[in-house]
């Protein structure tokens, strides 16, 4: 079955570019041209992934993905042509799996999207419980202490990696491997935003508790 593509795009030069690589790559796609529609369509439509730009009519694309990761894990892009630091962390840090800066070409979208669904199909079978963790790896869902952990792609990525040899220090540049295998030039600071991110879903189930330790001037770990 083909990946089925959500494109929120207000600009239809833009977005019909996007449906015809899309197509020419064997992805199903989907386009909305205001911010109004989405919610309700990703509930009932269940696509595999957004592409969303963020000035959007009626409703702009920050405050569509605060409220659809209150529903969903769905792989989810922002689209922005404001490309300063502190705007691509607010992206991520309200539930963002990746972004893209304008101008871009459709090619690189397509290729971007094909990475992500390559990690995806890339991992493997159930973890067994580790450190207090079950990780989902079909479903991509993450359970500590039994309770359902409400995560992102690219958190659950992060989760994986630390879990996968507990007690190794990952730095930053691995874990930035990991999310990002096109060697795109990225800040380490995005490390930092899914690890606050991790920690804060964590410390509603475990309260203060130390899951994921820093090791200052080097990365992060997880000690069992």
């Amino acid at each position: 079955m083909n990946k089925k593509i959500l494109i929120v795009e207000d600009e239809p030069k833009i977005a019909a570019l996007l449906v015809d690589y899309l197509a020419h790559n064997g992805f199903e796609s989907h386009w909305i041209d205001n911010g109004a529609n989405v919610i309700d369509w990703v509930k009932h439509n269940n696509p595999d992934l957004i592409l969303m730009d963020i000035m959007l009519p009626q409703r702009d694309g920050i405050s569509l993905c605060k409220e659809i990761r209150e529903f969903s894990t769905v792989p989810l892009f922002l689209i922005t042509a404001r490309v300063s630091e502190i705007d691509r962390l607010r992206g991520l840090e309200i539930g963002a799996d990746d972004y893209i800066c304008k101008p871009y070409s459709a090619k690189e979208v397509v290729a971007r999207i094909k990475a992500i669904f390559r990690r995806l199909n890339n991992f493997s079978a159930n973890l067994p419980v580790i450190a207090g963790f079950n990780l989902d790896k079909g479903r991509f869902q993450a359970y500590y202490e039994g309770i359902l952990l409400d995560l992102t792609l690219s958190e659950f990525r992060v989760l994986s990696a630390l879990l996968n040899k507990c007690g190794k220090v990952y730095s930053r540049a691995i874990l930035l491997d990991i999310l990002h295998e096109d060697e795109r030039d990225v800040s380490d600071r995005l490390v930092d935003t899914h690890i606050k991110n991790l920690r804060h879903k964590l410390q509603k189930i475990a309260g203060e508790k130390d899951i994921i330790q820093s090791v200052y001037g080097v990365g992060y770990k997880i000690e069992i």
